[in-house]
C-alpha cells in the first residue's frame, strides 16, 4: 500500500496541488476565467515558448542547454521578414528561415558535440550573435504587411475556437512523449545525461545524439518564430527577446535536474500550465510585464533551490536513520 501511494511524494503531485491552487484563485479572483476562450488565449498567447520548452527538455535531460532559442526565434522570423520585404514570395522565406534554424542548430550541435566547448558558452555567444543578425537584417524596422493567409493561420481560429499554433503544440507533444519515453533515442538522452563517459562506453553516439538534439532545437526554434511572426503580424529584430528564460523555467520548474540525467515530459507540461496560468491571472490582474518576468524569474530559482534543499533533507534524515540503526543493533548485541 505504501509503494502504491508512492506518487504522492513525487515533484508531479506537488506541482499537480499548486496548478490547483493557482487555477482556483485565478477563477475565484478573476470572472469568466474559466471559460474556453481565455483558456485558448491563455495558451495562444504563449504557445511559441510552450513549444521550444518541449525540445528544451531533451536537451537538458541530455545535460546540455540552449540559451540561443529566443534568439533562434526571432532571427528566423527576422530571415523571413527580410526576404518579404525584397519582394521575394513568403514561401520561399518560410522555407529561408527554418533552414536558418537548422544551420544554426547544427553550427551549435558541431561546436558542443565535436569541438568540445561547453554548451553553456556556446549557445550564451549564440544568445547575442544570432541576435545582433537579426538587428542586422531589420535595423530599427518593424516588417509587416504579410499575405493574409499567413497572418490569419497565426491569428484566427482553424479547427473550432483553437488554432493551427495550438495544434501543432499538442501533436508535438505526443511525439515528443513518444521519442523520450518510449523509444531507443529517448534512452539515450538519458543514459548520456547521466554519464557521457559512460554511454561512451557502452556503444551509445554520443556525438550524433547531441548533433541531433541541436539540429532539432534550431529546427523547432525557427517554427516558433515563423508561428510568433504569424501571430504578432510583423517582425523586429528585438522579437523574442527573453523567451529563453521562460522556456528554462518551464522545463527545470518541470522537475528537470539542470545538471541532466533525470525529468518527465508529464512534469514539464504541469510546469507549463502553471507558468501560464500565473502569467494569465497576473495579466488579468493588471500586473505589469515586468512583474510577471521577475516572478517567472523568482520560480526559476526556487525550481532549482527546492529541489536540492529537498535532496540535503532527505540524505540528513536517512544518515540519521542509519546511525539510529547502528546505535540499536549496537545496544543489542551489547546486551
Amino acid at each position: 500500500m505504501l509503494r502504491k501511494l508512492e506518487w504522492l511524494k513525487s515533484w508531479e503531485s506537488l506541482l499537480l496541488a499548486i496548478l490547483v491552487v493557482v487555477v482556483g484563485f485565478n477563477a475565484v479572483s478573476t470572472p469568466h476565467y474559466l471559460q474556453v476562450g481565455n483558456l485558448i488565449n491563455l495558451f495562444h498567447l504563449h504557445i511559441e515558448e510552450i513549444i521550444v520548452a518541449l525540445i528544451m527538455t531533451f536537451i537538458i535531460i541530455n545535460a546540455e542547454i540552449d540559451l540561443s532559442v529566443g534568439s533562434v526565434m526571432g532571427l528566423a522570423g527576422c530571415v523571413m521578414a527580410f526576404m518579404w520585404e525584397r519582394k521575394v514570395p513568403i514561401e520561399i522565406g518560410i522555407a529561408a528561415a527554418l533552414l536558418t534554424g537548422v544551420l544554426v542548430g547544427a553550427f551549435n550541435g558541431f561546436m558542443v558535440s565535436y569541438v568540445g566547448l561547453t554548451s553553456l558558452v556556446v549557445t550564451l555567444a549564440g544568445l547575442i550573435g544570432y541576435r545582433g543578425l537579426a538587428h542586422v537584417l531589420l535595423e530599427d524596422r518593424s516588417i509587416g504587411n504579410f499575405p493574409e493567409w499567413f497572418d490569419r493561420l497565426g491569428q484566427q481560429p482553424l479547427v473550432g475556437p483553437v488554432p493551427l499554433a495550438l495544434i501543432a503544440f499538442f501533436v508535438m507533444l505526443v511525439i515528443a512523449l513518444v521519442v523520450l519515453q518510449n523509444s531507443g533515442f529517448g534512452r539515450y538522452v538519458y543514459v548520456i545525461g547521466n554519464s557521457k563517459d559512460a554511454a561512451r562506453y557502452s556503444g551509445v553516439n554520443v556525438r550524433r545524439v547531441k548533433m541531433t538534439l541541436y539540429i532539432a532545437s534550431g529546427l523547432i526554434s525557427a517554427f516558433a518564430g515563423l508561428l510568433l511572426a504569424a501571430r504578432l503580424g510583423s517582425m523586429r529584430g528585438d522579437t523574442a527577446t527573453g523567451t529563453e528564460l521562460t522556456v528554462i523555467t518551464m522545463v527545470v520548474l518541470g522537475g528537470v535536474s539542470i545538471f541532466g540525467g533525470s525529468g518527465s515530459l508529464y512534469g514539464v507540461l504541469l510546469s507549463i500550465l502553471i507558468v501560464l496560468n500565473l502569467r494569465n491571472g497576473m495579466g488579468l490582474l493588471n500586473i505589469s510585464g515586468d512583474t510577471q518576468t521577475g516572478v517567472i524569474g523568482a520560480l526559476l530559482i526556487l525550481s532549482v533551490l527546492v529541489p536540492n534543499i529537498t535532496r540535503e533533507v532527505r540524505d540528513i534524515w536517512s544518515r540519521r536513520h542509519r546511525a539510529q540503526r547502528v546505535q540499536v543493533v549496537k545496544e543489542q548485541k551489547g546486551g
